[in-house]
């Protein structure tokens, strides 16, 4: 398995946490491709740390979808499966127009100030194109309403879900999704910035579902 070649993080301070985060973004950036066996021992050397956290992580995201297990014979970053990735992103929808109807009433100018330099930071990626930087600003714009609803289940259910639906953004990164997410994501603004719970997190719902049309 070729891991990547440069730690993630500050060995002295590697916490579960920080093990388990590491091994996700490799898989889902790609970096760890679909199908790939997961040595316990590569990871050990990558990461600098003991056997004990590699599993606890490997078993956390089994659990997420981007690690499948054969008992007795090995572990592999799960292979790209679309049906998986459209499963999931109906969760996802639902689970993100939830938090913008929970996060609108209680938006800051701040927090449309954010969602308006997520946006732009994601137009700017489009253009270049970039998936690392598209996907970075898509996540930025969308935890400005996970943040506001103050929802810790909501969080934790998303953080669940989530990685797949990254991963296939990744792998399969379209520039013309990008550019349409923009625009998308300008309705949300102006319906976020009138107040309108309801509308926007159908705006919200909309863009996710879009992104499996296209």
């Amino acid at each position: 398995m070729p891991v990547p070649n440069t730690s993630p993080v500050r060995r002295r301070s590697l916490l579960r946490e920080d093990v388990y985060r590491a091994i996700r973004d490799a898989i889902v950036r790609g970096q760890i491709a679909p199908g790939e066996k997961l040595v316990d021992g590569e990871l050990q050397e990558w990461l600098g740390v003991s056997r004990t956290p590699i599993r606890e992580a490997l078993l956390r995201l089994e659990r997420t979808g981007l690690v499948t297990a054969v008992p007795g014979r090995s572990t592999m970053a799960t292979p790209y499966e679309p049906e998986a990735v459209e499963q999931a992103r109906v969760v996802a929808a639902e689970l993100h127009a939830l938090a913008v109807k929970l996060a609108v009433p209680s938006l800051l100018p701040a927090d449309l100030e954010a969602l308006r330099e997520a946006n732009s930071s994601l137009s700017r990626g489009g253009q270049a194109p970039s998936s690392e930087d598209c996907v970075a600003a898509d996540d930025a714009f969308h935890q400005v309403f996970i943040d506001r609803s103050d929802n810790k289940v909501l969080a934790a259910q998303l953080e669940q879900v989530m990685p797949v639906l990254r991963r296939a953004e990744h792998l399969h990164f379209d520039s013309a999704q990008a550019e349409a997410s923009v625009l998308q994501h300008e309705e949300i603004i102006a319906a976020a910035g009138s107040g309108d719970a309801e509308g926007t997190a159908a705006l919200a719902r909309r863009n996710w579902l879009a992104l499996g049309a296209r």
